[in-house]
């Protein structure tokens, strides 16, 4: 067989996090999305696979209200702290905010056009705004209690408004005549939802007083009163043309049931009891009535229990119907395809808006495509992995589920195996959704269970009660309808203090516990006699597993090391360090060369035993990482802890060796073309290819060959003119290294210079990341301004000191030709003849006052003065060069 290839890394490619806390949410136009509020902010979530596609940080306090505008481009909320607050859907920002009312608002609604937003609040008042301005256009009072629901009439051409208040009232408002035109009184208790008929003319009003009232709006009176007997917390219209409206009408016509008249109304109502019911206003009847839900709630369950629906919509483009429950799921509802004897309705996706703590988890089959989980509920939930949904729902124990496993029969049955608080342990089969095996004994919470590997006709479990049992489930009938008693083969008091994990051999001979005494021990199944008994931690055990090809076990402790032991002399073979807190969970990998650990620090860390070494970490987590499922198949990884994210890991070795392959192979191939480039002097295409391959020598190279040639700042602007955004904030950052250095700040100078001339201001501060690099760059180059700045004015001293030499020493007529070089001769050669005719000038009248002297001393006085002059002449000239 050939030796396994090493994993190197993990990639995080899915996660399930908590993306609704209860309260307002409101679904998109064409049903893609739907905004729930999630505590303080607002979770964008995707309704196909509740991946959240965006968070909204609305810092407005809990969140309270929810709206949006038509055409799904606004987004209006509300908190506690009663700001309303318009958000771009686009580009995910606040456009304005504004208070207006005294209390929390508790309502929202956008009118049809988009142009007006009406709200409610604990305040009492209704009050209406305009959506771009945030002015308040119409403020209505009268309500005496909460307002807790607000509508518009559909119809833009009706300029209606209704809300329903805690004060048992329904109010309707005309939004021109800006007054209340009607009190519907018919209610006894808080109003908590409303819905108009298709035609426009009737009003359905549900409430907390178990009826539901219809009102003609021409008039409003009330048409009639349907009892519902239960608390409502949704009506919702059937539309004509809808799924619902056309498979219903079918059944009814099969049915032999009479046609419906075109004022019938059909609708849908939804409340504490869990189950969707469909009425008709002919005769108040109810046409349908689920038999029951995942939610729904016996009489005999206590009043407080979070269960029952707490709102419902039909979603558009006839999606179906969406009901939310008390404990955060969103169930979508469509009508049964195949009507054969009754209409009903199936259960087509289920999205968990918050999963609580999750404290176990198991794939259900080899193809690493349904994940069991365990939360902190008496119910078992079931993952679609590939919609991210909750296929269904297992529901028996009476208390919290501690430990889950899982399996396949030897007939082919996937299986689920349920540990509980309730002392008791369940056997499930996954296809039929139902309880077929129920063992009882333990006398203590059961927090470990496991299933034989081999035979898979048995399993083994553990309890705080510090005793493992071994049930037999072999030659349980198909067709199990009531869950059958299972009895213990073989029971043994294991450890001194409640045993947290259990591992059964892959050849069924053994099995393993770990227990919080600090000891791991080794049993032989089926008699459960000691074998061994491993001890060296120095806290309680958490986990325990054995090698898939080794006689050895891996244990995980909460003294924050994981160790690995022989089973034939219970020895230590190896100690691994490096969680900063307990180890949680460990399990091996790759043929029992590399394992995989969690802890209560929150990081997932990869191991290779041979060489003791943590290859990769992970940090995806915010909290104690309980549970960890490894798959067959790939050996795809899920992990689950107290922040109830589920996050899933797909093996990305072979994907990033062979990414690194093809980048090495593109690099090869963009430097030749690089090299191409500079031969063919396409310096342009070589500064793009150079930032490609973020080769700043290279880059550099590029500039300074730019710069050494005539019209550099032509050419370089050419060069920069191509680059984008990117490219340019990925030169800034070469620019401020190559500042920092004398030998290359010349160049950086230059090619800044040019930048900010190309670039206007308003275009280089939308650069993301640019703040940082700016501050970077203005010290070094105020540093080589200032030296700039120095050698210019030494150089004045040099003028200063050439000139008061010339002074002392003569200058040749040979000298002043040399030093003239930066005048033009044309120059040099008219202050001459000027300088000749003023020392002519100055002579005469000297020699007539005067005696006459000898032709010796008068030609050397007029040679002395004639090198004064020019000496002069040669200050005057050096004026405008210094300058």
């Amino acid at each position: 067989m050939a030796s396994a290839t090493l994993k190197k890394n993990y990639r995080c490619s899915q996660s399930l996090q908590q993306f609704y806390s209860g309260g307002p949410f409101v679904v998109s136009s064409d049903g893609s999305f739907i905004a729930c509020a999630c505590s303080e902010s607002i979770k964008i979530v995707d309704s196909s696979n509740a991946s959240t596609k965006f968070t909204i940080e609305a810092e407005s306090g809990t969140i309270t209200a929810l709206a949006l505008s038509p055409n799904d481009k606004l987004l209006f909320s509300a908190g506690h702290s009663r700001q309303i607050k318009v958000w771009d859907l686009d580009a995910f920002k606040c456009l304005r905010s504004w208070k207006g009312h005294d209390g929390p608002v508790m309502g929202m609604a956008c009118h049809g056009s988009g142009g007006l937003l009406a709200t409610s609040g604990a305040d009492r008042k209704v009050l209406v705004w305009d959506v771009d301005g945030g002015f308040c256009t119409h403020y209505f009072k009268g309500h005496k209690g909460v307002v807790t629901s607000i509508m518009f009439h559909p119809d833009v051409n009706k300029s209606l408004l209704f809300s329903g208040s805690d004060d048992t009232t329904v109010r309707v408002w005309d939004l021109l005549a800006k007054k209340c035109v009607a009190v519907l009184e018919k209610h006894f208790s808080a109003v908590s939802s409303m819905a108009v008929s298709e035609d426009g003319w009737t009003l359905l009003s549900a409430g907390r007083d178990k009826v539901v009232n219809l009102w003609d709006l021409h008039d409003y009176r009330c048409k009639s009163t349907i009892p519902t007997y239960e608390v409502l917390e949704a009506v919702c219209i059937v539309y004509s043309g809808s799924q619902f409206a056309s498979s219903l009408g079918a059944f009814l016509q099969q049915s032999g049931k009479k046609k419906s008249r075109s004022t019938e109304i059909y609708f849908i109502t939804a409340g504490e009891r869990g189950i969707v019911r469909i009425w008709t206003s002919e005769g108040a009847v109810c046409l349908y009535e689920q038999k029951s839900s995942d939610v729904t709630v016996s009489s005999a369950e206590d009043e407080d229990s979070t269960r029952g629906f707490t709102s419902a919509v039909t979603l558009p483009l006839d999606q179906g119907l969406l009901c939310v429950t008390a404990d955060q799921q969103f169930l979508f509802y469509s009508p049964a395809e195949h009507l054969e004897e009754k209409w009903s309705l199936k259960l087509t996706k289920r999205l968990v808006g918050f999963n609580d703590e999750i404290v176990d988890m198991k794939f259900l089959d080899e193809e690493e495509q349904y994940l069991a989980v365990a939360t902190n509920l008496e119910q078992v939930r079931v993952y679609d992995l590939s919609s991210m949904s909750c296929s269904y729902v297992l529901a028996g124990h009476t208390d919290t589920i501690l430990c889950l496993d899982t399996s396949i029969s030897s007939n082919g049955r996937r299986l689920i195996l349920t540990g509980s608080k309730d002392n008791s342990v369940r056997l499930w089969e996954s296809e039929r959704r139902c309880c077929i095996g129920l063992g009882i004994g333990h006398m203590g919470a059961v927090g470990a269970v496991a299933f034989s590997k081999k035979c898979r006709d048995f399993f083994v479990s553990g309890s705080s009660d510090r005793t493992i049992k071994v049930w037999n489930f072999d030659g349980l009938p198909d067709d199990i309808e009531e869950p059958i008693s299972l009895k213990a083969k073989a029971v043994v008091a294991a450890h001194d203090k409640d045993i947290n994990s259990l591992a059964v051999a892959p050849n069924d001979s053994l099995v393993c516990s770990g227990s919080q005494d600090r000891t791991a021990c080794v049993w032989r199944l089926p008699e459960l006699v000691l074998v061994v008994k491993f001890t060296g931690h120095k806290r309680g055990i958490w986990c325990v597993e054995f090698s898939p090809v080794d006689q050895c076990v891996i244990t995980a402790s909460g003294d924050k090391t994981v160790k690995i032991w022989a089973i034939a002399d219970g020895s230590c073979l190896k100690t691994f360090e490096g969680h900063t807190s307990s180890v949680l969970r460990a399990s091996f990998l790759t043929r029992g060369t590399q394992f995989v650990s969690c802890g209560a620090d929150g990081l997932v860390k990869l191991w290779t035993i041979k060489t003791n070494e943590c290859i990769s970490t992970y940090d995806q987590h915010e909290d104690k990482v309980w549970a960890l499922a490894v798959g067959k198949k790939t050996e795809m990884l899920a992990t689950g802890g107290s922040d109830a994210v589920i996050n899933l890991w797909h093996d990305s070795t072979a994907a990033e060796k062979e990414e690194a392959f093809r980048k090495e192979e593109e690099g090869v191939l963009r430097g030749q073309e690089l090299e191409n480039a500079l031969l063919d002097a396409e310096y342009t295409k070589a500064i793009q290819i150079a930032l490609e391959l973020r080769r700043p020598r290279k880059l550099f190279e590029l500039f300074s060959e730019l710069c050494r040639k005539r019209e550099a700042g032509d050419h370089i602007d050419k060069a920069l003119h191509a680059l984008g955004k990117e490219e340019f904030l990925l030169l800034f950052e070469y620019i401020r290294e190559w500042n920092t250095k004398p030998k290359l700040c010349h160049v950086a100078q230059s090619v800044l210079f040019r930048a900010f001339n190309i670039l206007p201001p308003t275009e280089i501060i939308e650069i993301k990341g640019i703040s940082e690099l700016l501050e970077g760059l203005i010290p070094y180059s105020q540093r080589h301004f200032s030296r700039i700045d120095r050698l210019i004015r030494s150089t004045f001293l040099l003028d200063y000191t050439l000139l008061r030499m010339s002074v002392i020493e003569p200058t040749t007529q040979d000298d002043l030709k040399t030093k003239s070089l930066l005048h033009s001769e044309k120059n040099m050669e008219d202050n001459a003849e000027e300088d000749q005719k003023q020392v002519s000038e100055e002579q005469k009248p000297k020699a007539s006052g005067k005696k006459r002297k000898s032709h010796k001393s008068g030609g050397h006085s007029r040679s002395h003065k004639k090198v004064k002059d020019s000496s002069t002449h040669a200050n005057t000239a050096a004026v405008p060069l210094q300058a």
